[in-house]
Parts: C-alpha cells; structure tokens; sequence
C-alpha cells in the first residue's frame, strides 16, 4: 500500500467514524479513548497473524508432538502482541447476537493487559459507555477486507491520523500550555537532529509522537528501531501516558514511558547520557515550586534558577543537561523565550556561552489545531564544528495553508529547511533538489537568504544583546520605502519589548511579594 492509498484509507476511517459519533451524543474526547483502542485491537490481530505464518517457517517442529508449536514466549520474543482467542478482533466481530459486545471488548482488552505486563492498566476499558449499536458499527468498519489485509507500519499511521484529527477536533488540547504536537513540526525537529542511535529522550512526551517520527525515520534508513535507538519517556498526564503507551505498542516499538512530573523529577536518570532529546513541553507553565530541595539541588541547572514564575527556562537547561558530548536536542519553545529578560537573559547568555545552540526555528501561527500561537524550534548540539555561530531560521512565511485555520509544511519545505541545517554542518547538499530551495537559493549553495536564514555570528549576538530571535538577524524580503531602515527599527522595537517583558517580570515579583 502506498502513501496516497494509506492516505484514503485514512480519510475514509476517520470520515466513517466521525459520522457516528456525529450521530451520537458523545464529544469527541470521550469518544477518542475508545476508538484508538478499537484501532489498537484491530493492529494485534493483523500483527498476531502475520507473526503466527513467519514463526511456522521459522521455528523447527517439536520432537513429540511432530508440530510447529507457536507459543506465547514466541511472539514477545517477536516483538508482536499475543493474544488469546477472546481477545482476537475476528472473535469480537463474530459474536452472536445477544452478547453484551461492551463486556466482550473490556475482556479483550483486559487480556491482553494480563499478557503484557508493560500495558498493564493502560488500554481503554470503558466500552460500556457506548451505545452496543455504535461499538458494533465501529467494529465494522475497523473490519474490512482492506482492513484486514493491511501490513507493517499502516495501524501506526492510521492511529496518529485519528490523534490529530481528535486534536483538531478540540479532544487533544491541554491545558497548562501543553498543545497535540503537530506531525509536520514533530518531522522538522527529527529531520534536524537525525535520532538514528543509542538515548532518545522526550521529558514531556505527550502521546509519544516524537517517539514515533523518530521510528519512520529510522526505518526511511532500513534499520531496525529498536536494535537502534532506546526510548524513555515521561509524561504528567495519565491519559496521556496511556495514549504513549498504545502509540508505542502499535508501531512495534520498545521504550520506557514513566508517569511522572519532570519539573520535580528525573525518573530515569539521564543527565549527561542522552544522545539525542526531542520535546515539546508546556509553555509558560507557572507556579512551579522552586523552594523543593529537588529543584534546589538539581543537577539539570547548571546555570541557575530563573527568579521569574516561569518554567520555560527550566525545560530549556533540563533538554542541554540530558545531552552527552556528542548529544543533539530539538525541542518547540514559547516565542517569549528567544528575548526574555532578567535572569532568563542570563542563563541565555551562559547557554549561547557554551557554543552549544545550534539554529533556531521561527514558526508562524496556526500550526497547532486548536491554539492560534506562533513558537520557535530550538536545536543544541554539543558536537557542533563551529562554536562561534547560530543558524537562524525566519519560516513564518514558509508553510502550506492546509485549510482556513491550520498550516504546516509541505514535503519540499521539510526538504528544504532540512537542507538548509545540512549545509551548515558542512555535508554535501544539493541546493537544486525542489523547488522551493531553487527559488530561495538561486546560486545553488547556501547563501543567507534576507528574510529567511543567516549565520549569525557570535558579535552579532553579542551586539543584539544575546537575542535569539531569528527575525532580528535575517531581516526582511519585502521593502516598500528604501530610505526607511526597517531593520533598524525592528531592532528598536524588540529592544522595547525586552524592557517591557522586564518590567511585567518586575511587577509580577512585587506584586507576589505583597502579603494580602
């Protein structure tokens, strides 16, 4: 099945589970628990079968009983989910009338937790808050022909598909800042930072995206995932574990997912190990409690605590602490950050300091679903050959208009910006691949591009005192008045906002010192 034949299988699922629910009086987070584990059960048998054929060419008869035994250690053993009769999808779909299919699926699901400790406590086990006429609905159109005959990684990209179309439809929002991670975004970072071996590490892993664009890249490069890379993880959100866990299993994957808060913790002990650390975390989370001895003591600091009510710089000090030597990071950051004041400069100094930032990212609006809110896309890597320089990176206006409220990249712009990174660490590139990198790079080699990227040296960093916002180092394409420096205003500008956002952060530490 190719993309464009996995792409309508998509729309067509999604499409005919929507116009149930449509039907129904469910909204669309608390119909999503079910029909991702729907999805879930349907991936298992089709994986259950097409391990059970390969183990029977593999493995030897037995010398008494002179039959291919197939057991349960088998299939672990191949990575694939055993299942016992009851809790096949086929059993399901043939249930008699006038069983209770709700009950039916809970023991399904049920099973297979008992069976795989690892998913223990995790999969949906609520089937009886759906009306028994729309669980069998859906279970049919979870088993087609088509359906039953797909292969490989197709479950897994159909599962992310229903993820972001639940998100779009407001069942994947969060509050406290945390957003569903768009897959365009989520591609972009492993395209920069190229995760093909040894730690990955996602401290706010959501539903496990990164993990998962990580494992499609890793196969694009015919290897196997899990002999490549191990997976930690963690995440607050118990839902959200849930859905890491299920994403994970349903795309083959290993990793270690821990339920936890990484503001207070570090569950799996990472600091200075990780080869790669891919996120995004909540923006501007406040009222963290920088009094707990853990956050006094921690060692992912190295560059001290942000006096404001903040938690962005934080995050930003724990993804370069995690990294090893030769370690990359990639993670989406609040746009507040590249210019925050005070203390937060500060650290940002010590951390440019370092030589370790490696670009930045500019994003425009409406790339996630259901917040309209521009980011940047930071990169560390601690192996960089130039210490002396940042790439920055102005793509507000690089996107495709995917409908009247969402943007994300297309194939030739992932391409593209990929590129961009590429060259910059000195690999061989080809400048004249598509079309958006021959119309933004004429000469056919990198040049900085006004408007678009610029390697920004170290005193040029220094002069726009240790700013890493993009669009104070590419300046603009357009210019309507040559005799008006419009570069030199935005300079201006940004210089005003970073006294304004010093101000607000004096403010707020007056007014929290105020006894009420």
């Amino acid at each position: 099945m190719d993309s464009n034949q996995i792409k309508d299988v998509e729309k067509e699922l999604w499409s005919a589970a929507d116009s149930l629910r449509a039907n129904s009086k469910l909204t669309a987070a608390e119909y999503k628990d079910p029909v991702l584990g729907l999805i879930l059960l349907r991936f298992a048998q089709n994986r259950f079968e097409e391990t059970k054929r390969q183990l029977e060419k593999d493995i030897p008869v037995h010398p008494r009983t002179g039959k291919k035994e197939v057991t349960k250690d088998h299939f672990l053993g191949a990575s694939s989910l055993y299942l016992q009769e009851e809790s096949k999808y086929e059993h399901l779909a043939e249930l008699p009338e006038g069983k209770d299919i709700s009950e039916a699926v809970n023991h399904a699901m049920q099973l297979i937790e008992d069976d795989h400790a690892d998913l223990a406590g995790i999969l949906p086990k609520n089937y009886q808050d759906l009306d028994s006429d729309l669980l069998k609905e859906l279970i049919r159109i979870f088993n087609t022909e088509a359906i039953r005959s797909i292969s490989g990684d197709v479950f897994g990209r159909i599962y992310e598909y229903f993820l972001m179309q639940f998100s779009m439809s407001g069942a994947g929002a969060q509050e406290g800042g945390e957003f569903f991670t768009p897959p365009s975004l989520v591609q972009l970072i492993v395209n920069f930072i190229e995760p093909d071996h040894g730690v990955v590490h996602d401290p706010a892993c959501g539903s496990g995206g990164m993990f998962v664009q990580t494992a499609h890249f890793i196969g694009d490069h015919n290897k196997s995932v899990n002999e490549s890379i191990t997976a930690y993880g963690t995440e607050l959100k118990t839902n959200n574990t849930r859905l890491a866990k299920m994403n994970l299993a349903i795309h083959g994957m290993e990793g270690k997912i821990i339920e936890d808060n990484s503001f207070y913790s570090d569950p799996h002990n990472l600091v200075g190990k990780c080869d790669f650390v891919m996120a995004n975390p909540p923006f501007n989370v406040d009222k963290i409690d920088k009094k707990k001895d853990f956050v006094i003591n921690d060692a992912r600091l190295p560059f001290g605590l942000p006096k404001n009510d903040n938690g962005n710089y934080l995050w930003i000090q724990y993804f370069h602490s995690y990294l090893n030597e030769k370690g990359r990071a990639g993670f989406v950051m609040a746009s507040s950050a590249t210019d925050a004041g005070n203390t937060e400069k500060l650290i940002r100094q010590k951390l440019i300091e370092t030589g370790d930032v490696e670009a930045i990212v500019s994003v425009g609006n409406n790339f996630f679903y259901t917040r309209n809110l521009p980011c940047h896309l930071w990169f560390f890597n601690k192996n960089k050959k130039d210490k002396n320089t940042i790439l920055m990176i102005d793509a507000r206006n690089t996107f495709r208009k995917v409908n009247a409220t969402i943007n994300d990249f297309t194939p030739d712009q992932l391409e593209g910006l990929t590129t961009i990174i590429k060259s910059y660490r000195g690999e061989t590139v080809d400048f004249k691949a598509n079309e958006w990198l021959t119309k933004n790079f004429e000469s056919g080699t990198y040049e900085d591009v006004e408007g678009l990227c610029k390697v920004a040296t170290m005193d040029e960093i220094i002069e726009n005192d240790y700013s890493l916002t993009p669009g104070r180092y590419v300046g603009f394409s357009i210019h309507i008045d040559e005799d008006f420096n419009y570069k030199g205003r935005m300079a201006e500008i940004y210089d005003e906002l970073a006294k304004l956002n010093s101000e607000s952060d004096e403010l707020m530490q007056a007014i929290q010192g105020l006894k009420l």
